[in-house]
C-alpha cells in the first residue's frame, strides 16, 4: 500500500489466457492492494483461469470492445474503493515491474494521469514493434500535440495510471466503445485540466501480444485525429461535443444497469 492509498490494478483482457500468469507473476504485489480483470468475451478460458489465479473477475456476454472494457475496470475499481487505478494489459506487451512507479507518481501528488510511453528512450522498434506502427504513432503524435497544445511523447500507450479523481470527473460513458477511448480519455484530462506524466516503458511484440490489424489501425488513425481537432473546435469556442463534456451530470463512469457482464465467482479453496 502506497501512503495509505488503495492501488488497484486493472486488466481490461481479451483472449489473454497464454499470457496472464506472465503478467501477474510480474506485478509488485508489496505495493497493489487488488486485480481486477475484465473478460471482454473471449473465446479462451481467460476468464476460468483469472478467477483461479484469485484475480477479482467479471466477464461480459459479448465482445463489446476495448473501450467498452475499460468502463467496466473502471466502474468496478472504483466501487471497491480504489484511490489509484492502473490499467495494464494482460497480454504482456508492457513490463508490469512499473506499476510501483507509476502508483507513486499519482500519490506523490505531482501527477493526476500517468503514461507508460514506449517511444521515450530506444525501445520501441528493438521490441518488434512494426515500423509501420512506429511511424504511425510518430506522425500521430505529431499532429496531436499541435492540437492540444501539449507534448507528450506518446498517446497510444495501453498502460496507464489515473487518480480516483480523475475517473470521477471525466465523461467516460460518453467515449467510444472502441480503441479510439484511450485518446478520447486523454482529450478529456487535459481539457479538464489534469496534470499528466509520461515514464520510459520497454515493449515487446510476439505473436501471443495483443494488436490490431492494419484496417483497424486505420480506423483508429483516423478516429485519433477526429477526437484532437474536435478538442481544438472546442478550445477555440467554435463548436461544442458531449464527450468533452464536464458538466456534472456528465461526470464519472457510473452506469444504470451492469446487465452486460456479472462477475465471476472464485473457486472454492482445494
Amino acid at each position: 500500500m502506497i501512503e495509505n492509498l488503495k492501488v488497484v490494478v486493472v486488466m481490461p483482457a481479451y483472449n489473454a489466457a497464454q499470457t496472464l500468469q506472465a503478467t501477474i507473476d510480474e506485478i509488485p504485489r508489496d505495493v497493489v492492494d487488488e486485480l481486477l480483470l475484465v473478460d471482454d468475451g473471449s473465446r479462451d478460458e481467460t476468464a476460468v483461469l483469472s478467477s483461479d489465479l484469485g484475480i477479482v473477475t467479471f466477464r461480459h456476454d459479448g465482445n463489446y470492445g476495448y473501450g467498452r472494457n475499460q468502463k467496466t475496470c473502471y466502474r468496478e475499481a472504483l466501487k471497491r474503493g480504489a484511490d489509484i487505478v492502473v490499467m495494464l494489459h494482460p497480454d504482456y506487451q508492457y513490463t508490469p515491474r512499473l506499476v510501483r512507479a507509476m502508483a507513486s507518481m499519482i500519490s506523490s501528488g505531482q501527477y493526476d494521469v500517468v503514461l507508460a510511453s514506449r517511444i521515450l528512450g530506444v525501445g520501441a522498434l528493438q521490441g518488434g514493434m512494426p515500423l509501420y506502427k512506429y511511424i504511425a504513432n510518430r506522425g500521430l503524435t505529431f499532429v496531436q500535440n499541435l492540437l492540444h497544445g501539449h507534448k507528450l511523447s506518446e498517446y497510444h500507450t495501453g498502460y496507464r495510471a489515473f487518480s480516483r479523481q480523475v475517473l470521477e470527473s471525466l465523461p467516460l460513458l460518453a467515449n467510444s466503445d472502441d480503441f479510439v477511448f484511450d485518446n478520447q480519455m486523454i482529450a478529456q484530462a487535459m481539457y479538464a485540466g489534469f496534470r499528466i506524466g509520461e515514464i520510459s516503458c520497454p515493449t515487446k511484440y510476439f505473436p501471443e501480444a495483443s494488436s490490431i490489424n492494419f484496417r483497424r489501425s486505420c480506423i483508429y488513425g483516423f478516429g485519433v485525429l477526429w477526437t484532437a481537432l474536435r478538442y481544438r473546435l472546442q478550445k477555440w469556442g467554435l463548436a461544442r461535443f458531449d464527450f468533452l463534456s464536464l458538466e456534472p451530470a456528465t461526470k464519472g463512469v457510473t452506469s444504470p444497469t451492469g446487465a452486460y457482464y456479472e462477475q465471476v465467482a472464485k473457486p472454492p479453496s482445494r
